[in-house]
């Protein structure tokens, strides 16, 4: 039960996200440009307003921008606000907030303020009062205005601080890109009237988008709030997204975990019904009719899964915090909270019935004058039933090994395939937005002459994106020789320098990584995808090549390398060497002096940039991180497929019990006979362990289906080999035979005088 409420715990939690009031009429607008493959959850800032007043079905907009991080100081540390968002006047309109101080209006009067939750004001003014007190942020003092109770998990807004828009266009530069048609870096929502048909909807706002930005192909669509969490086509998001898929495995786990323990219970209450056979039918003749028999039975059951509950809720507290860190959630379940006893309700009933139902059909069905003859239906139709059900809870466990096993080979592939790079023993950092095109360039130079001054330093390289999870790419931005123009993929786009390769310890297939002269100003470098997909003839070094309008030649074919996950397939991608692209810095520390190159950025980044906070991160940990959610939901399926095998066992272990003891005198004239220690053992074991065959046979197809369809959210995987059920085969089996060994060698080795004078 703890294992199923938790497993369902999770579940609700993703399928409820963003609950807020109006969910239903209220949508995200998506752009979408179909010529070059790209799905976009902004949109231009001046969209919300020509929408607002040219289609009266818009009631309310809201605009979100969660681009720009502001730099925060506080008492002397500079940190980004990664977690602070920049909203308009009508957030909080569109979006119900509990404010516990302050309120939205004043919050809209002045573009220098700022709301911060209850956890946020406490970390900066303890238990004073927030309202009315000032945070420095980007050299400029802001005002608190409100504070609002922390954002609850199942929310897309994981922000602690939100800023006026207008603070963010109070700077001339970013108001005059923003406020362009064609730059699109704005989350914009809006609330529908009643009875609104969303594809007409869509169809004036996309007439609005055309006619403002005169692009006739670019269209808009609408998504539902409550739809949000589960999208997976946007390019790149500002929001948490989960797995639909995910939520189906869990919550199919969840009731597997259910089942196989109510199947223990039912097989253990089937198993002894003889016992009760005549209670029953003592019961009929003194005038019980079978539906007093049902009920009784049905409520012994209840009692049993109450009593299981009690324990539950207990066992709950004390794993919660366990499983919060597994999860990297912060469910709280007071005893107060409707969603646990929602959660509880279920599982309850669910199990009193799993628990109840054949029991107490089978038990109420005795004819009492069949009993006392001795005629029963317990050797056939009850003996069947057991078995399948045992074989069905070992279909479950197989599944589950199996299905371990390979979670457990992929994930380890994926850890220890060579992406094509080297990725140990690199720090990698980005300049600040805010530092001009000017001065960026010198301010680059004296950096990266700096940090190959330190001699714990092996290389240094610049770059537009790093390398472990590269963003950057554009579609009909490219021509060559033989170019079909109606083929216009997504090709990835690299700014490097000439250091890059040395750094990353990248191959070469063909010619040469660029060099430090002004001959390769307008050189490229192409991957082996981009070579295949391009179609491009024998040299392909030397030939002309366009990209971004700039003209050029192929100077050199790179080995393909895994620049994203491997959820997908490596793409064509095209490498240049433009330095006002480049504002990220990677460093290659000599072994064992990571530390030593650390201290050292952090004093260079104090020299150059000292007004913005240095944030850094090591690739290694950068590549291990695009594979959180697959390590978090494999490791959870590994504890509960474990839990399952447990349940299975013990199962196993108490039939074998009662197996044994049904048989006490026949092994005791066994014994008398001459039989062996190993021969009753066999005896008492093979039952079991044909039903384990079974069960094996059964599994492992559907094993081999459902990892199958799993695996395919892999471009680059193992291969399902037959040896992985074999294993989980003989795990199975191994674990049925020490199960049912227990028990067996218990019954042989017993004194037969003894077992013969039981009555």
């Amino acid at each position: 039960m703890t294992a199923a409420v938790l497993i369902m715990l999770w579940v609700q939690n993703e399928t409820s996200f963003d609950n807020y009031k109006d969910k239903d009429s209220i949508y995200r607008l998506t752009t979408r440009i179909p010529a070059e493959g790209w799905v976009w959850e902004t949109t231009p800032l001046l969209l919300a307003d020509a929408i607002k007043k040219e289609i009266p079905e818009v009631e309310k907009t809201a605009l979100l921008n969660t681009n720009n991080w502001p730099v925060f100081n506080v008492k002397g540390n500079l940190f980004y606000g990664k977690e602070c968002a920049y909203v308009d006047n009508g957030w909080f309109s569109l979006f119900h907030y509990d404010f516990k101080e302050g309120n939205p209006s004043s919050f809209n009067e002045n573009p220098f303020s700022i709301i911060i939750t209850s956890s946020e004001a406490k970390k900066y003014f303890g238990d004073n009062n927030a309202v009315g007190q000032t945070i420095r942020i980007d050299s400029m003092n802001y005002q608190v205005k409100g504070v609002v109770n922390d954002p609850a998990i199942n929310s897309s807004f994981q922000y602690k601080a939100y800023i006026p828009i207008a603070a963010l266009l109070s700077n001339k530069t970013i108001r005059e890109n923003d406020e362009q048609w064609n730059n699109d870096n704005y989350v914009t929502f809006i609330k529908t009237a009643s009875g609104v048909n969303p594809e007409n909807l869509t169809k004036k706002i996309t007439n609005v988008r055309q006619k403002k930005t005169n692009d006739k192909e670019g269209t808009m669509s609408l998504t539902p709030l409550k739809e949000m969490h589960f999208e997976n086509e946007i390019s790149n998001s500002a929001f948490i997204h989960g797995n639909r898929n995910t939520v189906y495995i869990f919550s199919f786990l969840g009731f597997l975990l259910l089942l196989i323990a109510c199947i223990n219970y039912v097989n253990l209450t089937t198993a002894k019904a003889s016992i009760r056979a005549k209670e029953v039918s003592i019961r009929k003749i003194t005038g019980a009719n079978r539906s007093n028999l049902f009920f009784q039975f049905l409520i012994e059951s209840l009692l049993i899964s109450l009593i299981s509950l009690i324990a539950t809720i207990f066992l709950i507290q004390i794993c919660l915090p366990i499983f919060n860190q597994l999860t990297e959630k912060n469910f709280l379940l007071p005893l107060s909270s409707i969603g646990l006893w929602q959660i509880l309700g279920i599982t309850l009933l669910s199990a009193t019935l799993l628990n109840s139902i054949y029991p107490a059909l089978l038990l109420s069905s005795f004819k009492p004058l069949n009993v006392f003859r001795g005629i029963t239906l317990l050797k056939t139709k009850n003996g069947t039933f057991r078995k399948s059900l045992v074989v069905l809870q070992f279909t479950v466990s197989v599944i589950l090994i199996a299905g371990t096993i390979i979670i457990y080979k992929q994930m380890q592939f994926v850890q220890n395939n060579n992406p094509g790079y080297s990725r140990s023993q690199i720090v990698y950092f980005t300049l600040p937005y805010t530092i001009s095109q000017e001065k960026k360039g010198s301010i680059m130079q004296a950096m990266k002459q700096d940090l190959l001054s330190q001699s714990a330093v092996e290389a240094v390289t610049t770059s537009n994106q790093p390398i472990a999870n590269m963003r950057s790419s554009c579609s009909g931005c490219a021509d060559w020789a033989g170019h079909d123009t109606s083929y216009n993929p997504r090709i990835a786009q690299l700014s490097a320098d000439a250091d890059f390769q040395k750094t990353m310890q990248l191959q070469m297939k063909e010619g040469r990584w660029f060099r430090n002269d002004v001959a390769d100003k307008h050189g490229f470098i192409l991957n082996e995808t981009a070579v295949k997909d391009f179609k491009l003839r024998s040299p392909v070094i030397g030939q002309t090549f366009i990209f971004k309008r700039d003209t050029g030649q192929v100077i050199g074919i790179a080995k393909d390398f895994t620049y994203k996950t491997m959820h997908e397939k490596i793409g064509p991608m095209v490498v240049f060497n433009n330095a006002n692209w480049q504002n990220h810095f990677s460093v290659r520390a000599a072994p064992k002096s990571a530390s030593i190159v650390l201290a050292s950025i952090k004093n260079i980044w104090r020299k150059y940039v000292p007004e913005s906070p240095l944030e850094y991160s090591f690739l290694d940990d950068t590549f291990n991180n695009l594979y959180k959610e697959d390590q978090q939901s494999s490791f959870l399926i590994l504890v509960f497929a474990v839990i399952a095998v447990i349940i299975s066992a013990l199962g196993l272990f108490s039939l074998a019990a009662f197996e044994a003891e049904q048989r006490t005198k026949e092994i005791g004239i066994r014994k008398v006979l001459g039989a062996t220690v190993a021969g009753i053992t066999r005896l008492l074991s093979k039952d079991f362990i044909k039903l384990v065959c079974i069960a094996i046979l059964i599994a492992s197809p559907i094993a081999w289906w459902a990892m199958n369809k799993w695996i395919q959210n892999f471009a680059y995987r193992i291969s399902l080999s037959w040896w992985i059920f074999l294993l989980a085969g003989m795990i199975a089996v191994l674990i049925a035979l020490i199960t049912v060994s227990f028990q067996s060698i218990k019954a042989a080795v017993a004194n037969p005088v003894k077992s013969l004078r039981t009555n």
